[in-house]
């Protein structure tokens, strides 16, 4: 960092002589990390640009469609494109989800009907699919369990798939669908990497063969140089104000994965009958096509600014999970506190350190989909965008903040650096 820049951001932001010795510090610690995900996004990058090529994307495909959407070049182009960059046979692209969470509810209620079992072997999956599911939901609000799913939960064992209880299981149920939460959610454990995914899958498959493998991908695309359904995975959904919008779509969500599993989402998110074949585009086609052109080297952007903030955080004695060694394989941070103060100081300064709100304070509040108050700073171009610098946290022990996403690293390094002074001024 030059003179000129850490004047700046001394006499700017106040941030001291010392924590900007850390930061030169923490960079030279990961410069051989950085480099090593310099390498994967090179790769990933001309991945997506070959899709671009073989299937012959072109500027008659931005236009918008209105009404129904019938024969909207633009919305079924993409659906070709995603397909062929996550190697499988179909996919439905649409700004019409409103969340990650939105996608994977489709896709589980599409494929699953009364009688049905899903289980999932990641422990208890992030908190917005806890009403999706059933999880303690109240009665009649259409979850899995209400409408006669049965749901069994298998959880980790020392970070890892528990292939032993996994195969008891699998002998006590007639399991229809597996559900995997590749990222950590809300909860303290590794993400789970594709060598990792890929073994419990040929693991399961040889237990039963004909069970449908469901990947949940949120924070996982292009982190590595594969993606789940390229490694056995039947059916896979994820959002597109996280990795693959590239923080220029302006919302929605995917689904990819066996052109009969996807089909069947597509009816749950319009209706039988019509499944993906309407759906009016509404002008935002080339902001779809631009994000997913620039994902690659956004997300890994991302990874970048988790694995500096994490080295930051260790030289200041905080323990951090994935470490600043650890391999990657999504673009979360989880950083524990262990007290809900300095945990809140943390998160108001990364909403300080935003591009957009910067002079908000974020607060603590009961949010529709979540079991606790839980505290988010999401100062973002897209409202709630994920690949954007932004942090969040559920304020329950042993309180953990989960730090994600940065458009620059340049941004993102500032960003943290405003976070960790707010977090020291007042200890």
């Amino acid at each position: 960092m030059i003179d000129q820049t850490k004047q700046f951001l001394m006499n700017k932001y106040g941030i001291s002589d010392f924590l900007l010795t850390l930061h030169d510090q923490a960079l030279a610690d990961i410069k051989e990390e950085l480099d090593t995900y310099d390498e994967i996004r090179e790769f990933n990058q001309l991945k997506v640009l070959n899709a671009f090529h073989e299937e012959r994307v072109s500027d008659s495909m931005f236009g918008t469609s209105t009404g129904y959407g019938y024969g909207d070049l633009g919305r079924d182009k993409l659906d070709e494109v995603y397909a062929r960059i996550f190697g499988c046979e179909a996919a439905l692209v649409r700004p019409h989800f409103v969340s990650g969470t939105h996608a994977i509810g489709a896709a589980l209620m599409g494929n699953l009907r009364a009688g049905d079992t899903l289980m999932t072997i990641t422990g208890r999956p992030y908190d917005t699919l806890h009403n999706v599911i059933g999880i303690g939901a109240e009665k009649n609000n259409g979850s899995l369990i209400e409408i006669g799913v049965n749901y069994v939960e298998v959880d980790l064992k020392d970070g890892l798939p528990d292939k032993e209880a996994i195969a008891q299981k699998l002998k006590e149920h007639d399991v229809k669908m597996v559900h995997i939460q590749r990222s950590t959610g809300y909860s303290w454990r590794p993400s789970m990497n594709l060598e990792i995914m890929a073994d419990v899958i040929d693991f399961i498959k040889t237990q039963k063969s004909d069970i449908i493998i469901f990947i949940d991908n949120c924070y996982g695309e292009f982190i590595e140089t594969l993606e789940p359904t390229e490694i056995g995975a039947d059916l896979m959904a994820g959002s597109l104000i996280k990795n693959p919008g590239g923080s220029i779509a302006p919302g929605g969500g995917y689904i990819v994965g066996r052109k009969d599993l996807v089909e069947q989402a597509a009816y749950r998110l319009t209706v039988p009958g019509i499944g993906g074949e309407c759906g009016a585009s509404f002008g935002v086609n080339r902001l779809m096509f631009q994000g997913l052109f620039l994902a690659p080297h956004i997300s890994m952007e991302a990874v970048k600014a988790a694995v500096f903030c994490a080295r930051l955080m260790e030289l200041l004695g905080y323990v951090v999970k994935p470490s600043s060694k650890e391999r990657r394989t999504d673009i979360i941070q989880a950083i524990r506190f262990d007290k809900p103060e300095p945990l809140i100081r943390f998160v108001k300064g990364i909403q300080y350190g935003a591009p957009v709100d910067s002079y908000v304070e974020c607060e603590p509040w009961d949010m529709p989909g979540y079991d606790d108050p839980v505290i988010m700073a999401s100062g973002s171009f897209v409202q709630g965008s994920s690949i954007e610098l932004s942090c969040d946290a559920p304020i329950r022990e042993p309180y953990i903040a989960y730090l994600q996403g940065g458009i620059t690293f340049d941004h993102a390094r500032t960003g943290i650096l405003i976070a960790v002074a707010n977090t020291m001024k007042q200890e």
